[in-house]
């Protein structure tokens, strides 16, 4: 059964850093998407960034310019880091991949930006 383990979440001020990782605990062949979602309080999952097999990405509007979503293939990892981080970039933050026939989330870790 694949596990996806997330890490690098934590508390951070308004203009910090933080560096998400998940890693799969086993090989995932044939992945489509590696991806990104946060959930806020009351608020619904949203996707954030999304790395295509090809390599190909998309932000979220509010975090274009600050956010960067990267992979390590050989790996099974995807990594965001987070650039310039603002309180309403507190949420928990989930890691999806898509195959072609599958779906796996990561547990979630929680980012909080204080102002």
């Amino acid at each position: 059964q694949v596990q996806l383990v997330e890490s690098g979440g934590g508390l951070v001020q308004a203009g910090g850093t933080l560096r998400l990782s998940c890693t799969a605990s086993t090989n995932i062949l044939r992945i489509n998407t590696m991806g990104w979602h946060r959930q806020a309080p009351g608020k619904v999952r949203e996707l954030v960034a999304i790395i295509s097999a090809a390599g190909s990405t998309w932000y979220e509007d509010s975090v274009k310019g600050r956010f960067t979503i990267s992979t390590d293939n050989a790996n099974n990892t995807v990594y965001l880091q987070m650039n310039n981080l603002k309180p309403e970039d507190t949420a928990v933050y989930y890691c999806k991949i898509k195959t072609s026939t599958d779906g796996y989330w990561g547990q979630g870790t929680q980012v909080t930006v204080s102002s």
